[in-house]
């Protein structure tokens, strides 16, 4: 005799339980894969990470948040994560993504470099979740995307770090520098949120048995952004 799936019994119960209160939640578990549980714990992850990125840069560069007047850190965090999809500032030129992180690297560009930074990373990394908070069944991430996420971070992180204007300054603080105590807190939040990436797309490409096409030691050398796609 065949025997019924556990989600099947599972589903009975929810109908069973119409009036509880944890009703809708019950129901969005049942949709969701163990691999999609997966992808969500490493996305609540992602983005305790690039919080706490955002506060870390904002205080090694208060300069940043001065260029726009009246704005706090605060702020800045609820412009950037009280709302999931697409993050578009006219600030920024409506620019999203890997377009946002090389407006922060431009010479050129006058205003705030920290937010300009946020906006890009952040925005790539939903774009490699597929622009969705929570995964479902249905759904299908991309570990080639989530791949190419790690490495231009990889990428950022150099930017970071090397970057300067016509003054030889940095154009962001994030290390220590020479005349200063060591600090690797910086290297230790990149090296974080690269492995979560990582971890993820290996995953899925177990799971899906499809390959991931491995960047070329000189594009990562040449520090120019993968192209992610949005």
């Amino acid at each position: 005799m065949r025997r019924l799936p556990f989600r099947f019994f599972a589903l009975i119960l929810v109908l069973l339980l119409a009036g509880c209160a944890d009703n809708n939640r019950l129901l969005k578990n049942l949709a969701k894969s163990d691999i999609d549980f997966v992808a969500d714990a490493h996305l609540r992850e992602m983005n305790r990470l690039l919080q706490t990125l955002l506060t870390k840069l904002y205080k090694r560069n208060p300069r940043e948040l001065q260029k726009a007047s009246g704005i706090s850190v605060e702020q800045r965090q609820q412009q950037i994560f009280a709302a999931p999809g697409r993050l578009i500032f006219a600030e920024l030129d409506n620019r999203q993504g890997t377009d946002a992180l090389e407006l922060a690297f431009d010479p050129n560009f006058s205003g705030d470099r920290v937010f300009a930074v946020m906006v890009g990373l952040t925005g790539m990394v939903r774009g490699s979740y597929g622009w969705q908070q929570e995964q479902f069944l249905f759904d299908s991430l991309d570990p080639q995307q989530l791949f190419d996420c790690a490495r231009n971070l990889e990428i950022l992180a150099w930017r970071l770090s090397n970057r300067r204007d016509a003054k030889g300054e940095l154009l962001l603080l994030t290390n220590s520098r020479s005349d200063e105590e060591e600090n690797l807190s910086f290297e230790r939040l990149y090296g974080k949120m690269i492995a979560v990436q990582d971890l993820l797309a290996f995953v899925l490409a177990g799971r899906l048995d499809r390959g991931i096409s491995r960047v070329a030691q000189g594009a990562l050398s040449s520090a120019v952004f993968l192209p992610m796609g949005l």
